[in-house]
């Protein structure tokens, strides 16, 4: 790309809708990628001159009136939508394929799933038609909502023999009409069983949505083509296909977007239909139908903002002035607009006023393209890029916690009110903290919410302030660096530490990486312990994962590799050799709960920190593997994983280079910043989840402040979050290494600076503290008695017998492993491992001690390895 032609109409502008160049090199006679920015010239008879610049900020101009968009555009969503069931019930498909439903049970908003059949893939939408609740999946099969014969609600595919891609509902809800795959319109006019018509599509032309379900008289439908074309379809009329004529005379682009419109009657008079609808280049449209004859009027945008849906309101319920028609409107970068329709002042001075712009709930945008959906008056319901949901509401009259309101609101009343936001949780589907609701009596309960008569809780401590918890996610800020806090080493070694011990299967294997780099499995086989060695020719810094037996190592090059099983002999795999692999210094804390299950999804992916501090996603379900770059919070690199959906599905906590805590969802691939307080930094050390059930979302991330104290970050559905500074076992004590592992919600393994093992444990809904000290040396006493103590320790006069200046049985800084559900694994200084054993629901003690194959301490090695 040498040469920019310069174009002679003055209404020509260079339009840049890429981040990505080619020039061809005409030595090579191929195509190379240029580096931005760069300079597009003009060459006339050897006279070059710069015309313009390709730049590297995707913030560019979209706008051909010179009026540019100053705000960067949102990605598209493929599978969000929200259906209103009725006042008191809306169903939202979630970007992750599942569905669920918002439900008023008298006393509160609860939570209730609908989702698909695992084989029926993602949803993408739902329908109620003639009192039948129809879903569509992406893969483009239709599914029925019936009953079991247990009364249970249950999905049967309706049909899988057309492939549709939208659908939309008439506005009496006796009528549905599907887009297929191949463009054609369809139409279904029987349940049971299913029975089609087939409209077919325009000349030369494809159906790509239906632009109104016949709400301007019953047969007549409005298409729009995927070429952006408006068409009208009667099959009363001879020919049934009719095309409208673009605007003439137009310098923008007319061409049609394929999103739901807005059909508004009356507004020039008792028996006009005009139906609103959005261009490609961002403005509204209007097609008006008036004594019989067709109108285009164009509305244009608010500067600087392309619309990208619309959301409809009825002509009495209009948000801010009582004697105009209003519509909400989003736009590309999250932002909701509210048009008032002023049909008796035309005049384009005041065209700006028209716009009121409601902006979006803080720290967070409104999903692009989505079109929300009016609740009822003064309400509206908008889905967020996040995941979760917002309402915008008149103050006081809407929001978490209150129900349907059939008290109208007066336009004098409205007149004093102020429009707010309030953002909605979603379910742990989406990364978020819904609750399900229950079955049991109770105030959750999914059909009637009751009082419970034996609580003291008022029902505003039921349900978290959602204004309050809304302050804990912040946008991601960058201002702040890693130069601010001493608190990161970017050496590769520096996080060996946290991953030289691997639990590979509980009770038979785990895994050693030892303080030169050698690699040793320590095996059960009939009953017999050995250890074997598994030789890389490149020195291995740590285990930073297990998943379906084989395990992820990075060696000291940085490499990810993959040690695993190929028949009979033992195999490596180079991961970061592969497409858009990279170079990592981590990865998850934690592979599972020794005891439980793992489910295996499709979606199975074990995330990494890459040297540049990048969060790295390796995708590795059914052996598909895949890198995503996950990028950074705002340029903030990131230190370690804190946690990998241990306490929230679909989100992993980080921890970033300036002690910040993070979160990744990687169904909305979009980045959070918790709130801290200032004085509060985290080490970059991992962390440890702890959930006590797996029903309710409530949990606790566990990690070490800065200064070695014990930190925990807790969600209730009460409070929201809450930081809990847990300090030290002891005032000349600092916390070593990474917190856990942790046993049944209640127990928490640490290690302190003085190389001896604590317990934080709950005792009766308080925390203590309890000293373990190290094998063979009895505890202080000064200690024992301030903090209690485990049971009694393992001693083996032997094994002291063996103590010379090779041993030291303290415990190292090396982050310990669950071995099963009642024994930990500890490296100790002196290279050993030492053992801890459960021995009732409170007590530990020191079980034994386990040699290995490059400690010195043991002169005798009892155990053998082979390689």
């Amino acid at each position: 790309m040498h040469e920019y032609m310069k174009q002679y109409s003055d209404e020509k502008k260079f339009e840049q809708r890429s981040e990505r160049f080619w020039e061809l090199n005409q030595q090579s006679n191929s195509w190379v990628e240029v580096q931005l920015p760069y300079n597009l010239t003009s060459c006339i008879d050897s006279n070059c001159t710069v015309v313009n610049s390709i730049q590297e900020s995707n913030k560019y101009d979209r706008r051909d009136d010179g009026g540019g968009c100053g705000y960067e555009a949102l990605p598209l969503r493929k599978r969000i939508s929200l259906t209103k069931m009725s006042e008191t019930s809306v169903w939202v498909t979630g970007e992750s394929g599942s569905i669920y439903e918002r439900f008023w049970n008298g006393l509160q908003w609860v939570i209730a799933p609908h989702d698909l059949p695992l084989s029926a893939g993602y949803a993408v939408s739902v329908f109620m038609v003639n009192q039948t609740i129809l879903a569509l999946s992406q893969a483009g099969p239709l599914y029925q909502m019936q009953l079991a014969e247990d009364s249970q609600p249950i999905w049967v595919e309706f049909d899988g023999k057309v492939g549709f891609s939208s659908g939309v509902v008439s506005n009496d809800r006796e009528r549905i009409y599907f887009c297929t795959r191949t463009g054609l319109l369809f139409q279904l006019v029987g349940v049971d069983p299913p029975r089609w018509e087939n409209h077919g599509r325009p000349p030369g032309a494809n159906v790509s949505s239906i632009s109104d379900g016949a709400a301007i008289r019953p047969g007549l439908l409005l298409i729009v083509s995927a070429a952006g074309d408006l068409y009208e379809y009667d099959q009363t009329t001879k020919p049934p296909w009719k095309k409208h004529i673009h605007v003439q005379g137009s310098r923008n682009d007319t061409s049609l977007v394929s999103f739901s419109p807005c059909s508004v009657h009356g507004l020039v008079g008792p028996h006009a239909v005009s139906v609103f609808l959005l261009t490609k280049g961002g403005e509204l449209i209007e097609r008006r139908l008036h004594r019989r004859k067709w109108k285009w009027v164009v509305h244009g945008n608010p500067k600087g903002h392309l619309l990208t849906s619309i959301t409809c309101s009825s002509c009495q319920d209009e948000p801010s002035n009582s004697n105009s028609n209003s519509l909400l409107l989003t736009t590309a970068a999250g932002f909701v607009f509210e048009y008032q329709i002023d049909l008796k002042n035309q005049n384009q001075d005041q065209a700006e006023e028209k716009w009121i712009n409601h902006e979006h709930p803080p720290n967070a945008r409104v999903a692009r393209g989505i079109a929300g959906l009016q609740l009822q008056a003064g309400r509206w319901i908008f889905p967020l890029h996040d995941g979760r949901l917002a309402e915008l509401h008149l103050s006081g009259l809407g929001g978490e916690s209150l129900g349907p309101n059939s008290s109208p609101v007066s336009s004098r009343r409205k007149s004093v009110l102020r429009y707010v936001w309030s953002v909605l949780d979603a379910p742990e589907s989406e990364g978020w903290n819904a609750e399900y609701c229950s079955e049991e009596r109770g105030p959750s309960n999914c059909i009637l919410g009751t009082k419970e008569e034996t609580s003291e809780l008022s029902i505003s401590r039921w349900r978290k302030d959602s204004r309050k918890t809304q302050h804990s996610y912040l946008a991601p800020d960058g201002s702040s660096t890693a130069k601010d806090y001493g608190v990161f080493d970017d050496k590769l070694n520096s996080h060996s530490q946290f991953f030289r011990l691997r639990l590979m299967q509980g009770e038979k294997s785990f895994f050693l990486i030892t303080e030169n780099y050698m690699t040793f499995e320590y095996l059960n086989t009939e009953n017999a312990w050995f250890w074997l060695r598994h030789e890389h020719t490149t020195g291995i810094q740590g285990a930073l994962g297990n998943y379906n037996g084989s395990l992820f190592v990075v060696d000291e090059q940085g490499s990810l590799l993959i040690r695993e099983r190929s028949s009979s002999d033992l195999a490596w795999i180079n991961c970061t050799a592969m497409r858009k692999g990279r170079p990592v210094i981590g990865g998850p804390p934690w592979d599972g709960i020794p005891g439980q299950p793992v489910r295996a999804k499709l979606e199975d992916a074990i995330f990494f920190v890459s040297t540049t501090g990048n969060l790295l996603q390796f995708t590795v379900a059914l052996r598909k593997f895949k890198w995503k770059d996950c990028k950074n919070p705002a340029g903030i690199k990131i230190a370690s994983i804190v946690d990998q959906e241990g306490l929230r599905e679909n989100v992993v906590f980080v921890v970033g280079r300036n002690g910040r805590l993070y979160q990744y969802n990687k169904v909305t691939q979009v980045w959070h910043q918790h709130y801290q307080s200032q004085h509060l930094v985290l080490s970059t050390s991992p962390g440890t989840a702890m959930r006590p059930s797996v029903v309710s979302p409530r949990g606790s991330l566990f990690m070490v402040s800065g200064d070695g104290g014990l930190v925990e970050y807790q969600w209730s559905p009460a409070d929201g979050w809450n930081w809990i500074e847990h300090g030290t076992p002891h005032t000349n004590v600092a916390l070593v290494g990474a917190p856990g592992p942790c046993f049944g919600g209640t127990q928490l393994f640490l290690i302190g600076s003085n190389g001896n093992v604590y317990l934080r444990y709950l005792d009766q809904d308080q925390w203590k503290w309890r000293h373990c000290g190290f094998p063979f040396v009895p505890n202080t006493a000064q200690e024992n008695t301030a903090y209690g103590e485990c049971a009694d320790t393992f001693h083996n006069i032997e094994e002291e017998d063996k103590l010379h200046k090779h041993c030291n049985p303290k415990v190292s800084s090396t982050r310990p492993i669950p071995f099963s559900e009642d024994t930990v694994i500890f490296e100790l200084q002196d290279g050993r491992l030492g053992e801890m054993r459960r021995v009732d629901d409170e007590n530990w003690m020191w079980s034994r001690t386990i040699g290995t194959p490059t400690s010195l301490c043991m002169a005798n090695f009892w155990t053998s390895w082979a390689t």
